[in-house]
């Protein structure tokens, strides 16, 4: 049975490929090709990933990830399609699952919403669910840096608190808007803050949301 991250890494290698090596994203300074290389080397050079949390490990990942984007675009994107090699975690099902669903689903945001005029995408119930269930048990990691008081809420009225403090901002939206508001995409979020006018704007402009 296809998983949720499986459907969603080849809809990313389709969209990088459709819109080329050039493409803008919603990642700062960042190119489609630089996408595809950030993906490629997350789960294919774990001696240079732990960059992404590690801060000593930065400048290496920096240096990888720059010699991946100098590959030919074509190969990046068959990389990606045909997924990790055995020897990385990423491997296994249960990994995979976890760890990509979303972390493809918001790079294909990336590229999607950078565009000027990308329409929602229309999500099954079940990837949704699927979604609302890994936010709930990430919410606090991803919103650890929040500058205000940070709750999540689906408009069926389930909650998930991601930052404990005061004042209190409320934000709703369906499952994918809400991770991709707390991923650091806010300007493209299709939710709704509810709160302290002055909150909801530090909110609305911090970068410190995401890992």
């Amino acid at each position: 049975m296809s998983t949720h991250a499986k459907r969603e890494r080849l809809l990313l290698a389709d969209l990088l490929e459709a819109e080329g090596p050039e493409a803008p994203t919603l990642c700062e300074g960042w190119r489609t090709r630089d996408l595809a290389a950030h993906v490629v080397v997350r789960e294919r050079r774990a001696d240079a990933a732990g960059g992404l949390v590690i801060k000593q490990l930065a400048a290496r990942l920096e240096r990888v990830q720059a010699e991946f984007a100098a590959k030919p675009y074509e190969e990046l994107i068959q990389l990606i399609r045909t997924g990790p090699p055995r020897f990385s975690p990423f491997s296994l099902k249960q990994v995979d699952e976890a760890s990509n669903a979303v972390e493809f689903y918001v790079h294909t945001e990336d590229v999607r919403r950078a565009r000027p005029d990308w329409t929602p995408r229309e999500l099954d119930p079940v990837f949704s669910d699927a979604l609302w269930s890994r936010l709930e048990r990430t919410a606090r990691l991803v919103g650890r840096k929040a500058p205000t008081g940070l709750v999540l809420r689906r408009p069926d009225g389930q909650t998930a608190v991601a930052h404990r403090g005061t004042p209190v901002v409320t934000v709703t939206g369906d499952p994918a808007e809400l991770l991709m508001f707390v991923y650091g995409r806010q300007e493209v979020a299709d939710v709704a803050l509810e709160g302290d006018k002055d909150a909801i704007a530090t909110l609305h402009e911090t970068k410190r949301l995401g890992l």
